[in-house]
């Protein structure tokens, strides 16, 4: 006979955008209960997450699904590594990088019946600072723009675009000295991101290659460029050939030490810090067991709010930055016939 297995369900009601109150009564109808018992906990404030799943680990629980973002998602996984408790994830925010990485639905049926199957793996996971992540670390735009996404109040892909759109072209690039296993080099970077999975979120793919099982972090430095170069970044980066493009510079290693002029902004899976200009990530090998998708379908851009902005950003870059080069008006229609293969390859 079977033992039944205790799973919880840690549910942030305020990540993405969507009511999550539906969730309890569905998991009541879905989930198998000849197998598993369960309970459910919303959060109340930040850091709940991770308080509850250190809780649920400490007694036993077999699994801890993190109901919500990437943001709840690192909270609750946190608390699980290198226990014999497994992370499950019902995506409901507004990127769901680790989600879509891992080939988990956002579909919340199909999420949840991928519970029930229960097949668990074992994963790296990295650190930063002292601080874990399991998607992706950085520092440079993508943490300045987490920054600000944190301060606007308001979630949701529309949010993100509008701060990346109105600080992405004033944005500075800083000078990070990198230390790793085959030496030190300097770079000029509009950012560094350091990846264990493929993408930040909403099939926005930083590090295309990237495994969660090699005890290694795809380490990728985006040169500084200008607007003229900006839709070829944003194709490459949904297309999954951003390796491809000249301003970006990529490798793999397991440990690097970071230096900046000065502190700044990092941010763990989407969630921002400021921290000195001394930066260290090392990735723990296979520290994390996951609940997976026994079917894992290669995963699928998809057109969404997010790629629709983008377009009409670049739709209206003329007026956005006419003072770049006299002859922008015949460099623009480059930019829109690159735009139209962007939206043509994305909704095929």
């Amino acid at each position: 006979m079977r033992s039944i297995k205790h799973i919880t369900f840690i549910i942030n009601p305020k990540s993405g955008t969507q009511s999550k109150e539906n969730i309890p009564p569905l998991l009541d109808e879905m989930l198998d209960h000849e197998r598993f018992e369960h309970e459910v906990y919303f959060t109340e404030h930040r850091g709940h997450a991770a308080e509850l799943a250190k809780a649920c680990a400490k007694r036993g629980d077999d699994v801890v699904v993190a109901v919500g973002g990437d943001g709840t998602v690192n909270e609750v996984a946190r608390s699980l590594v290198h226990t014999g408790t497994a992370l499950g994830i019902i995506p409901c925010g507004s990127g769901n990088g680790l989600a879509r990485h891992l080939c988990i639905p956002i579909d919340l049926r199909k999420s949840i019946s991928i519970i029930n199957h229960c097949q668990i793996e074992q994963f790296d996971y990295g650190v930063i600072n002292g601080l874990p992540f399991f998607c992706t670390c950085g520092m440079g735009f993508d943490a300045f723009i987490s920054m600000k996404f944190a301060e606007a109040g308001k979630r949701g892909p529309i949010t993100y675009v509008e701060n990346v759109l109105k600080e992405g072209l004033r944005y500075k690039p800083e000078t990070y000295e990198i230390v790793d296993e085959s030496g030190t080099q300097s770079y000029k970077a509009f950012l560094i991101a350091c990846a264990n999975a493929s993408q930040y979120g909403n099939n926005a793919y930083i590090a295309p290659g990237a495994t969660m099982k090699d005890g290694k972090m795809d380490v990728i430095i985006m040169e500084p460029f200008d607007a003229l170069e900006a839709p070829q970044i944003a194709v490459d980066l949904f297309m999954k050939t951003l390796g491809n493009n000249s301003k970006i510079k990529t490798f793999r290693t397991s440990h690097i030490t970071i230096h900046r002029k000065e502190p700044g902004a990092i941010h763990y899976d989407g969630d921002p810090i400021v921290t000195n200009s001394d930066i260290d990530v090392h990735m723990e090998h296979l520290g994390i067991r996951i609940v997976t998708n026994p079917e894992a379908p290669e995963d699928k851009a998809e057109p969404n709010q997010l790629l629709n902005a983008f377009s009409d950003f670049f739709n209206n870059i003329n007026n956005v930055r006419e003072d770049i080069v006299e002859d922008l008006g015949k460099r623009s229609r480059k930019i829109q016939a690159i735009n139209k293969v962007l939206l043509r390859k994305l909704r095929n």
